[in-house]
């Protein structure tokens, strides 16, 4: 006699906890943050982009910048090395953003705010309103380092450079 044993698998109810809940909430918070950082980290490279090339190539450029022109002799020489200068920051921000280095980029806007404070004192100790070393200089530096501060305080899933993969 052959007996016939069945079996049957038990398969128990899908269990919902708060975290497994949570998490798709706390990634798509996660990217947005991520956009947000990423379009602040492209407006910084702009900007400089901008301000590099516009002290370049626009003789009224200076006039912005809160000091007065040079009174005499030619103090062009100065702007082609402010061009030069921000040119040069756009290209590590958009470098380093292309290449997914994102806390690298992080320290290193953190390190470029010290240009624009540095344009604040210049324009403060070289006859420039406060206004405009506050309204143009500091304002800037402020958006910099919001920047880099939502660069390198980004998840955990970031902590490492490299470019991402799937």
């Amino acid at each position: 006699m052959s007996e016939h044993v069945s079996t049957t698998a038990v398969v128990a109810p899908a269990v919902v906890t708060p975290t497994a809940v949570a998490a798709p909430r706390r990634r798509g918070r996660f990217l947005t943050r991520r956009r947000v950082t990423t379009g602040l980290a492209v407006l910084t490279g702009a900007a400089v982009s901008y301000f590099g090339l516009n002290f370049l190539f626009n003789p009224a450029a200076p006039d912005g910048f809160g000091i007065d022109p040079w009174p005499t002799g030619n103090g062009t020489g100065y702007f082609a090395v402010k061009g030069v200068r921000d040119l040069a920051v756009a290209a590590t921000v958009f470098l380093l953003l292309a290449r997914g280095q994102r806390r690298t980029l992080g320290w290193v806007v953190l390190i470029d705010a010290l240009m624009p404070l540095g344009d604040a004192f210049a324009v403060l100790t070289h006859g420039g309103s406060l206004t405009t070393a506050l309204s143009v200089h500091v304002s800037a530096a402020s958006v910099v380092l919001l920047t880099a501060f939502l660069l390198l305080t980004e998840g955990s899933s970031d902590a490492t450079d490299g470019p991402r993969t799937a």
